[in-house]
């Protein structure tokens, strides 16, 4: 793989300039910003994107007052006793996108910020804690402990939030596949590792928030 000095002239030349890279890219949140939102607004975050996934998103967030209004503002402790029967009821609302599986997410979603909460005070610690030279164990931990949070639904949850992260969406994978990083869309634990292990030493040697280098990788690919 070639270095970060090769990535940041690259890029340099294809923004034409260093101000005009700057200003289109992403800047993630600090930990003391991530720890001060509040739960509900991660469950809600964590529903939208369930809800986002395979739909139009302009669709979904036109919904999302009626969503934050039936989930009563996604309190979790309000929403994890939402039985069976009052699901059902939500599939008559119309203001609602009326998929059963997903509606189902948001209890069990707000169950596992209810066991995070127990164990370190609140769900934002876990998310602002969470050390970035490990994202992928945190996109492993979500998908595991949460519900329809697998492939690229975690990762892109934490880029919503501001928590910094790279995605390997298919124009970044195919720049790893250049960079002889990987061989394939990464998938397994072995890929994912391998492109942790290459992010990690780019934001050695550039000091830039995952992010950040996820964007510029993904620049690299001719369109």
């Amino acid at each position: 793989m070639r270095d970060y000095q090769w990535l940041h002239e690259y890029c340099l030349n294809r923004f034409g300039s260093a101000a005009a890279l700057e200003a289109y890219l992403p800047q993630p949140k600090t930990s003391a910003q991530l720890r001060a939102i509040s739960d509900d607004r991660y469950l809600s975050t964590l529903a939208l994107r369930v809800f986002r996934a395979g739909l139009k998103h302009s669709l979904v967030d036109a919904k999302w007052p009626a969503f934050e209004q039936v989930f009563f503002g996604f309190d979790p402790e309000k929403v994890v006793l939402m039985g069976a029967e009052h699901l059902e009821r939500l599939m008559q609302d119309t203001r609602l996108i009326r998929h059963l599986g997903k509606l189902k997410s948001v209890p069990r979603n707000a169950q596992m910020v209810l066991d995070v909460q127990k164990e370190k005070g609140s769900f934002a610690a876990l998310i602002a804690d969470w050390p970035v030279t490990d994202i992928t164990g945190l996109w492993k931990y979500l998908a595991r402990h949460g519900n329809q949070l697998g492939g690229l639904s975690a990762p892109r949850f934490l880029r919503m939030m501001g928590k910094d992260t790279f995605i390997p969406t298919d124009d970044m994978s195919a720049a790893l596949i250049a960079q002889e990083v990987i061989d394939k869309k990464p998938t397994s634990l072995k890929d994912l590792a391998q492109v942790q292990a290459a992010f990690n030493q780019w934001h050695a040697e550039s000091g830039r928030p995952l992010c950040q280098l996820s964007v510029m990788l993904a620049h690299t690919v001719n369109h």
